[in-house]
């Protein structure tokens, strides 16, 4: 699909009622379809300064060549829909890419990457009332706790109003929790399977309900420990994919770990980004055509 700026930029400036009007007429469709699995694709991580994929530093910073990978993706069989900011879902409801989808608005991205209040993490994004009047499908938030750090107790709190919020009106909100600890200054999630536990613990008890409630999980360094970790909350969950590391090698081993996971109960599918957008080898095509074969 080729995609003009200066067509978007002129809608944006002439006529951003558009972008409210594409909402209004998307065709929208049940969170969990024909296949009882979903699969989602997600780009939000530019609003966080998170830009780079293995090596390439600012290899998300083009926005037309971001927008171009996730219409591809959205076009392939057995893709359900999109998880992203405010700017890249109003650009893709103008391109007329989200009939059919599931649309997931992120809603903290105020925890920007290596800031000293990344853990004190804002909800900056979409709103759930956003989520509501724009006719989006859910919404997702990340929750990362640090012992150490106070920043973490900001974050849960309106974690936890965020979902009895989206809870009231009846939108599913998907949560992916970490427990993360500073490391030479830079926030690292452990992956470990007693931190994962306690994590999914944590999260699964959060506001006044848990009836809206999706986890969104990382998989754990030792995949075999994953059917024990899950046993931890009924909620239904998603894989988390994230990035798979920089060569061929590393992206099959993500997709051996994600195959064992999704094998268990409560999982319900895939929700990956940077891995699929810009695969370490291959097309765009052939990355999502690949996950999707793992449901």
């Amino acid at each position: 699909m080729s995609i003009s700026v200066s067509d978007l930029v002129t809608v944006r400036s002439r006529h951003p009622e558009a972008i409210a009007e594409a909402a209004a007429r998307r065709v929208r469709r049940p969170l969990i379809g024909d296949s009882g699995r979903l699969m989602i694709v997600a780009a939000d991580h530019p609003a966080r300064g998170s830009l780079a994929v293995g090596g390439h530093k600012l290899a998300m910073a083009n926005r037309v060549d971001l927008l171009e990978r996730l219409c591809m993706a959205l076009s392939r069989p057995g893709v359900d829909g999109v998880l992203a900011t405010a700017d890249i879902l109003e650009d893709l409801l103008l391109l007329g890419a989200l009939d059919g989808k599931v649309v997931m608005g992120s809603m903290n991205r105020g925890g920007l990457a290596g800031a000293s209040f990344e853990l004190d993490d804002r909800f900056t994004g979409h709103r759930p009332q956003d989520i509501e009047r724009l006719r989006f499908d859910a919404g997702k938030l990340l929750l990362r706790i640090d012992y150490e750090d106070a920043g973490s107790l900001t974050t849960m709190v309106t974690t936890a109003r965020a979902i009895d919020d989206m809870a009231e009106r009846r939108l599913p909100v998907f949560v992916e929790p970490f427990i993360s600890r500073r490391t030479g200054g830079k926030v690292v999630n452990d992956l470990s399977a007693e931190a994962v536990t306690k994590s999914i613990a944590i999260v699964s008890g959060l506001a006044g309900t848990s009836a809206y409630t999706w986890l969104k999980v990382p998989v754990t360094e030792d995949a075999d420990e994953m059917a024990a970790v899950m046993e931890t909350s009924t909620l239904p969950a998603v894989l988390l994919g994230g990035d798979v590391g920089k060569s061929p090698q590393d992206q099959e081993e993500a997709y051996e770990k994600w195959r064992k996971a999704l094998g268990l109960p409560t999982v319900q599918g895939l929700v990956v980004g940077r891995s699929l957008l810009y695969p370490a080898e291959g097309s765009v095509e052939t990355a999502v055509d690949t996950a999707v074969g793992l449901l």
